[in-house]
């Protein structure tokens, strides 16, 4: 019997209906290719783990993803920096995902590599971080709530980025004025942009 974990279920019971299929499929074929896989979740999506962490799924509002702990000693490193958060591009139905024999292949080939010890190679830093650049309106939505521009002045360098980027990644003024609003509550609290994922 597959071990089957019911946070799973709900995760995929809970994306969209174009998801579901797309879903249902990975956890299909990665619990064939390794009938000793155990499902868990991570960071809140469906993780599967086989001597470590092996592979994950995720679904979004447009599209699902996949990603291998270990992509980078899978496959080229042209698949491995894909544009979406996955190592497969935007998974928008099965048809865009690899034949089921080419991802048998790659659970397989991560399953030897958690087998024998194999670390993740580290992920190398730039040689010089990117400047930091934070958006004249939200400049002024923090001066405007002193709490919040106190604990933005505290927060590290990358925490402040995760805020402007998320404001400038912003596809529409409507969209941007709601993040701005909720990035100077969370701040206010003292919370990064990624408070929710943070270890407590």
């Amino acid at each position: 019997m597959p071990t089957i974990d019911p946070r799973v279920d709900a995760y995929i019971a809970k994306s969209a209906d174009f998801a579901q299929p797309v879903l249902e499929h990975l956890r299909a074929v990665v619990h064939a290719a390794c009938p000793e896989v155990e499902e868990t979740m991570k960071w809140s999506f469906p993780h599967f783990m086989y001597k470590g962490m092996m592979c994950s799924m995720a679904s979004f509002k447009a599209h699902c993803a996949l990603n291998f702990w270990k992509a980078e000693l899978l496959m080229a490193v042209d698949e491995v920096n894909r544009e979406a958060m996955g190592h497969f591009g935007r998974i928008a139905s099965v048809k865009d995902l690899p034949t089921k024999k080419v991802l048998t292949a790659y659970i397989k080939q991560a399953m030897k590599l958690n087998e024998d010890g194999v670390s993740a190679p580290a992920r190398a830093k730039p040689a010089t971080p990117r400047p930091l650049d934070i958006p004249d309106d939200l400049n002024a939505a923090l001066d405007a709530a002193p709490a919040a521009r106190k604990h933005f002045n505290s927060f590290t360098p990358s925490k402040q980025r995760d805020y402007a980027d998320w404001l400038n990644e912003a596809k529409t003024e409507a969209t941007r004025t709601r993040r701005r609003e909720q990035a100077v509550e969370w701040i206010a609290e003292g919370k990064s942009r990624n408070w929710k994922y943070e270890k407590c």
